[in-house]
């Protein structure tokens, strides 16, 4: 398989794109380390059946993000119970939806936290062992919020601008490593992460569910569909290729045409 023998590690991969992108991996013969929140043994289960789908292990880490040094742990243990990491997906994220006069300053430090520097955090763990091998793959996982903005999500805005320059910084020092580093930027996914923010833009904007959906959330996608995470996870792992080997420091937009207009 494609990538039999190699280790990865996923962040916020208990749900959503981050577990479609360690289905993606463990199908394709990766050990993988999943990472994120949620009832134990529906984690487990997940957990086996990766290992299951692989032929491989398959680890659990419930480090939290906005703790650098648990991130630091994880990819140690990592390495200990599952071997070097070959492959870092940053996909944990949060959101909140206010108006700068009321956006809680505690919400937008846990946003830069999680979605911006344990990112940082991450790749500075697995960059040493990445360059030990000679070959990693890292891959963050943006969003078209990282290109544009809208309104009521400054933090969240913020942090993915940011995660774009933070992938062509490290593409830049791992160059000539076998390291390749790059941001997948969907659009309007259908996870608990976006499912989530609807409450939160119904109240600020005056509207209702079906408004928010419809008139806001695909509004912008000129498709009016929502990406799905097996589309992201697919495209993660086409990165991982050798035939992606000079894609790096790229922002590779998913988004159903939002950032075309």
């Amino acid at each position: 398989m494609l990538l039999h023998g190699k280790t990865a590690i996923v962040t916020g991969s208990t749900s959503g794109i981050g577990l479609a992108y360690a289905k993606a991996l463990a199908g394709a013969g990766a050990s993988v380390m999943i990472n994120g929140f949620g009832e134990a043994g529906a984690i487990d289960a997940e957990r086996a059946a990766l290992a299951e789908a692989s032929g491989a292990k398959a680890a659990y880490s419930d480090a939290d993000m906005a703790d650098p040094a648990a991130i630091a742990a994880m990819v140690a243990r990592c390495a200990d119970e599952l071997g070097p990491p070959d492959i870092a997906i940053a996909n944990a994220g949060i959101q909140h939806v206010a108006r700068i006069e009321d956006f809680p300053i505690e919400k937008w430090d846990a946003i830069i936290a999680i979605n911006l520097s344990a990112a940082w955090h991450l790749m500075r763990a697995v960059v040493p062992h990445m360059k030990a091998r000679g070959w990693g793959r890292i891959i963050c996982t943006a969003s078209a919020h990282s290109l544009v903005a809208s309104p009521n999500k400054s933090a969240y805005v913020a942090a993915k601008h940011g995660i774009a320059g933070l992938v062509k910084t490290i593409a830049l020092e791992t160059a000539r490593d076998g390291i390749t580093v790059n941001a997948i930027s969907p659009g309007y996914v259908w996870t608990p992460l976006v499912e989530n923010q609807i409450p939160d833009t119904m109240a600020t904007r005056g509207l209702t569910r079906e408004q928010v959906i419809n008139d806001v959330l695909l509004a912008a996608q000129p498709t009016k569909a929502f990406v799905t995470p097996e589309q992201v996870a697919a495209l993660a792992l086409w990165l991982c290729r050798d035939e992606a080997g000079s894609m790096t420091g790229a922002n590779l937009s998913m988004d159903g045409g939002w950032t075309a207009q």
